[in-house]
């Protein structure tokens, strides 16, 4: 028999929050849809599971480890005081407290936060990555000669698309400085631009720390988009189901990839995890041109893991049903799967 694991799962939280908090509330709505799945899988694993939402106060943490003593935390905290920026800030904070948590380190999460560092990184290797240039708030907004329309011109550090929209997709000198100035005063952020990388968009997902777990390949497909259109992956496009609807957007398995062609986005995939130093899971981001160039958008450790997201499903079809997900990210975080 083996001693059942205490876990504590770790939330974020938009208010203030308490210790003992009731959260039955939330649990029932599609935001913390996410949560209730892990909860869900956490009690049909047989584990001891408790669980914290914190908003802006880290002794709560401190607290409940003292109290619960915890053998392990499932960290499901993206956000501190509503800002996605401290995601890492939480996993520092984690990483001292010596205590075994779920997902990716602090430091793969600062690497892939930043759009303009993870791709240099990834260049500097030989993987394509989009032409691009960074351009800071208080820098004077210009186009380098060497970057060629269409751009896109997005925050440097969101996710989700978070930022993005169709007015990111730019044509002309003005619609680029007005974009940029955009996303420098309404988003408070710096601005990456790079060149659209025309071609299919790829959702890849990942899990392991020394060995890795590659899962089948999902994507976003453009149904109703016309031809001349660009396919991007919007906020909306996303989030927002009338929007996916009347373009015929969809999440689903790739389909048409010949098996070298896959082996080859999967070698592509390890390479990009461990150049980025990601650990526990992630869902890496690739556009495939119509020559079968393989592109890196973006990285993205600890994505969504709601039962019915990309990186769920893909676990799904390689065998691997919800809580017996859910119970590998926790042996992982433990590291007592021999990898």
């Amino acid at each position: 028999m083996k001693k059942k694991l205490k876990v504590l799962a770790l939330f974020d939280a938009i208010r203030p929050t308490t210790i003992d908090q009731d959260l039955s509330k939330e649990m029932k709505t599609a935001d913390w849809k996410t949560e209730a799945n892990v909860l869900r899988a956490l009690g049909t694993l047989g584990y001891t599971a408790e669980h914290l939402a914190i908003f802006d106060d880290l002794d709560l943490v401190r607290q409940k480890l003292e109290n619960f003593a915890p053998d392990v935390i499932f960290n499901l905290a993206d956000q501190f005081k509503n800002n996605r920026g401290f995601d890492q800030n939480i996993v520092s904070f984690l990483e001292m407290q010596g205590v075994p948590f779920t997902g990716c380190s602090a430091t793969g999460l600062v690497l892939c936060k930043h759009k303009g560092i993870s791709k240099k990184i990834l260049h500097y290797h030989r993987i394509h990555v989009p032409n691009f240039v960074v351009i800071p708030r208080g820098q004077r907004i210009a186009r380098p000669k060497q970057l060629k329309f269409p751009i896109l011109v997005k925050p440097v550090k969101e996710e989700a698309s978070y930022g993005i929209s169709q007015a990111s997709f730019v044509e002309t000198d003005e619609q680029f400085r007005e974009r940029a100035a955009f996303i420098h005063e309404k988003h408070d952020a710096d601005v990456i631009a790079e060149e659209y990388v025309e071609g299919r968009e790829l959702y890849v997902g990942l899990m392991g720390n020394l060995r890795l777990k590659v899962f089948p390949i999902r994507e976003l497909v453009f149904r109703e988009v016309p031809p001349d259109e660009p396919k991007i992956a919007t906020y909306r496009a996303k989030w927002d189901e009338e929007y996916r609807k009347r373009w015929g957007l969809q999440n689903k398995f790739a389909v048409g990839l010949e098996p070298a062609l896959v082996a080859r986005i999967e070698e592509t995939c390890k390479r990009i995890y461990r150049l980025l130093t990601i650990d526990g899971y992630a869902r890496i981001d690739l556009r495939l041109t119509p020559a079968n160039e393989i592109y890196f958008i973006e990285a993205n450790p600890n994505p969504i893991l709601a039962e019915d997201e990309d990186f769920a499903q893909a676990a799904g079809k390689a065998g691997l049903p919800y809580p017996q997900l859910i119970d590998r990210i926790i042996r992982q975080g433990m590291n007592t799967l021999r990898d």
